[in-house]
């Protein structure tokens, strides 16, 4: 489960002391019971609202199991991984043809 972000916090924290302060208002209730009920719908509705917010671009990928989206111009094939920047030629920019795959001896 991927930790939540500063913004989850601030918005599900917001909720909760807005949403309390503003049953209590409306409500004006004194008992325990009435009390313990608010609190407990503030809580709920500040961890709907913290779940509920956007995860940023990357996070959302890292959640899903998947890593970001590479950018085409850095995209290599896998054979290649070990191999130097200055001796990469991006995909689809080589000099030889694709199907040329023969040795000359």
């Amino acid at each position: 489960m991927p930790r939540p972000t500063a913004a989850q916090f601030a918005y599900g924290s917001a909720t909760v002391v807005v949403t309390t302060l503003a049953l209590l208002l409306l409500f004006r209730t004194e008992s325990g019971i009435g009390v313990a009920a608010v609190g407990t719908t503030a809580l709920a509705l500040g961890l709907l609202v913290a779940v509920r917010l956007p995860l940023p671009r990357h996070r959302a990928a890292e959640a899903a199991g998947r890593t970001a989206p590479a950018d085409a111009a850095t995209r290599t094939h896998h054979a290649l991984e070990g191999i130097g920047a200055r001796e990469r030629v991006a995909a689809g920019r080589s000099s030889a043809p694709a199907n040329d795959h023969s040795l000359r001896r």
